[in-house]
C-alpha cells in the first residue's frame, strides 16, 4: 500500500475525530468520534514504529478544530553562503535552523528564536520566502499530521556561532557545496529557493 495513501486516511480520520470531539455536546456522538480516533491510532501503530502510548500522547497533544502544524525555517546568509546547523538527531545531517512555532508567538518571532537557539546568531526576519505544504515537497519520513513549512529570509544582527542540545555544529555553505541534508526537514530544492530570494529580494513570496 502506498505510504502517502494510508497516512492521508489517518490524518482524515484524526481530523474528523478531533473536530467532532471539539464541537459535539452529545455523549453518544462523542463516543463515536473517540472510536474514530481509536481506529486511526490502530492504523498508525500497525504501519509505523510508534507504540500505543506514543499514539495516545500524539492524540492528546491536539485539541479543538484540526488544523495543520506550523514549522518555521530561517535562511541566514554571510555573503554567498547560507547558514546550516548539524542535527544531533537524524544521523548528524544538516538543515536550516528552525522548528515548531509556539502558541502566542508570531511566525517572525518563532524563526528568530529558533535560529538563536540552534545556531547562536541573533537575526531579524526580513522576508517570507514561501509557505510550503510539506507533503508536496516529498520530505521523508511523512508525519501523521499535516504541516505547513514557512521559510524566512533573515538578516544577521549579532551573536556568534554556538552549538546547542539540538545541534552539534554551525557553519556556512555555498550553494554548490551543500553537505548531506536532513531530508525530513529541508530539501535541496528549498535551499536553492532560499538562495534565489537572497540574490533577488524582490521575488514574490511562494506558496503551496
Amino acid at each position: 500500500m502506498d505510504q502517502h495513501l494510508w497516512l492521508e486516511w489517518v490524518r482524515s480520520l484524526r481530523a474528523i475525530s478531533q473536530t467532532g470531539l471539539h464541537y459535539s455536546h452529545d455523549p453518544f456522538d462523542s463516543e463515536r468520534y473517540q472510536q474514530v480516533r481509536d481506529v486511526a491510532s490502530q492504523i498508525l501503530q500497525n504501519h509505523s514504529n510508534l507504540s500505543q502510548q506514543e499514539t495516545v500522547v500524539l492524540d492528546a497533544s491536539d485539541l479543538g478544530y484540526a488544523t495543520p502544524k506550523v514549522d518555521v525555517r530561517g535562511a541566514v546568509f554571510a555573503g554567498d553562503r547560507i547558514l546550516l546547523v548539524r542535527e544531533t538527531a537524524d544521523a548528524g545531517r544538516w538543515t536550516l535552523p528552525g522548528g515548531w512555532a509556539d502558541p502566542n508567538e508570531t511566525p517572525g518571532a518563532a524563526v528568530v528564536r529558533e535560529i538563536e537557539e540552534e545556531s547562536g546568531f541573533k537575526t531579524r526576519a526580513s522576508k517570507l520566502i514561501g509557505v510550503y505544504d510539506r507533503e508536496k515537497q516529498r520530505l521523508v519520513p511523512s508525519y501523521p499530521f499535516h504541516i505547513y513549512k514557512h521559510f524566512f529570509l533573515c538578516s544577521m544582527v549579532g551573536g556568534c556561532a554556538r552549538a546547542s542540545v539540538e545541534t552539534s555544529e554551525v557553519a556556512f555553505f555555498p550553494e554548490e557545496g551543500l553537505p548531506e541534508l536532513s531530508i525530513s526537514r529541508v530539501s535541496e530544492f528549498l535551499i536553492h529557493r532560499c538562495f534565489a530570494h537572497h540574490r533577488q529580494f524582490e521575488l514574490p513570496t511562494e506558496f503551496d
